[in-house]
């Protein structure tokens, strides 16, 4: 699954912790005009343009279900085609899942800025290192600055602008050095990059499921126990704020853990799993804080062929069926949640100017 790695997690704990006087002023979804007192959120559909299952599951959530807006694999086979498909459908809100790693074993893709510009982003094979870790090992901020670059050019020059920017397993998150790059490719293009620097709560408890997951996994965790705390490397409050002194919106929250979710149990249907999910997305917006959030999931349909590369099939056709549900759209009525697009936060941050 694509999921932040332990430098994101630290960067947003820090201000989860350390800045309360920050926590206590507006949200930023009030700054942006919203209502106080109300939760905003954008369900996102990462991946799109990986695959064809991709393509698919992200056009259905977004024109059958309540996923606000996407973003796209710009080095991915599939791109190109999911962007010429989105022209169907004007207004659709479509960002760029920046992509630095390639991750399936059988499945690859290469930098879009040419093997001569970014080697470091390279691995032996040709393609983009499997890992997070690999690219921070080998790829210079030069490197990642000229390839993200390199990503929305070649979605201005299919004819898209990008309504956002995010980062595909959070690479982007990784070292300050990327996230410099990262915030001069958003400043430089006045396109808006995905940043939580408001409550944080829910990245943090993400941080924190994380954290527990590797200390049993390491027989190291016990109920109850203290979880270490970790190393502050930066703040993402003042972080936050930088960005928003720029002209782009922030969000408030993000929740990123969904491909995690399983039903207790050993086996389990697809319609109990899909059932699990609505369950969770439910709490999942009951316990998020007033403000803006956006919240992250995979929508694929599970074929034969996406088995071959990926055995994350199940959870995204979940997600999918979970987005498209009746129940969750009654329950997001029922509970007055605004659901909102990049397009519409970056207006209204322009508004303020």
């Amino acid at each position: 699954m694509h999921s932040f790695k332990k430098p994101l997690f630290l960067l947003l704990f820090c201000s989860y912790v350390c800045s309360n006087s920050f926590s206590q002023s507006l949200t930023y979804a009030e700054k942006l005009g919203y209502p106080k007192g109300k939760k905003v959120v954008i369900f996102h559909v990462d991946d799109a343009g990986m695959s064809f299952e991709s393509n698919e599951g992200t056009f259905q959530a977004m024109h059958d279900g309540v996923a606000s807006s996407c973003s796209v694999m710009m080095p991915c086979p599939w791109a190109g085609t999911f962007l010429r498909l989105s022209k169907d459908t004007p207004g659709m809100d479509i960002g760029l899942h920046l992509t630095l790693t390639s991750e399936w074993k059988t499945y690859r893709w290469e930098p879009l800025a040419g093997r001569t510009v970014v080697p470091g982003l390279l691995d032996p094979e040709g393609s983009m290192w499997p890992s997070v870790e690999e690219v921070v090992a080998h790829a210079s901020p030069e490197e990642v600055y000229l390839e993200i670059k390199a990503q929305v050019d070649r979605a201005l020059q299919n004819g898209i602008q990008p309504t956002h920017l995010d980062s595909h397993m959070g690479t982007l998150f990784a070292t300050p050095e990327f996230l410099q790059a990262y915030l001069k490719v958003g400043v430089e293009y006045g396109i808006p990059i995905m940043f939580p620097g408001g409550n944080n709560k829910l990245i943090t408890e993400a941080f924190q499921e994380d954290i527990i997951k590797q200390l049993k996994k390491a027989g190291k965790y016990s109920e109850g126990m203290e979880l270490p705390e970790p190393d502050i490397l930066q703040e993402a409050g003042p972080m936050g704020e930088k960005i928003w002194s720029l002209g782009l919106p922030v969000l408030d929250d993000l929740h990123k853990n969904s491909g995690d979710w399983r039903p207790e149990k050993s086996s389990f249907t697809q319609e109990e799993l899909t059932q699990h999910k609505i369950k969770m997305f439910q709490e999942t917006l009951d316990k998020m804080e007033p403000g803006l959030a956006m919240i992250i999931v995979h929508c694929s349909e599970n074929t034969e062929n996406f088995q071959r590369f990926s055995g994350s099939g199940r959870s995204r056709q979940a997600d999918l069926e979970a987005m498209v549900s009746p129940e969750l759209k009654a329950y997001i009525e029922k509970e007055g949640i605004i659901l909102t697009t990049w397009r519409e936060v970056m207006e209204r941050r322009k508004n303020l100017n």
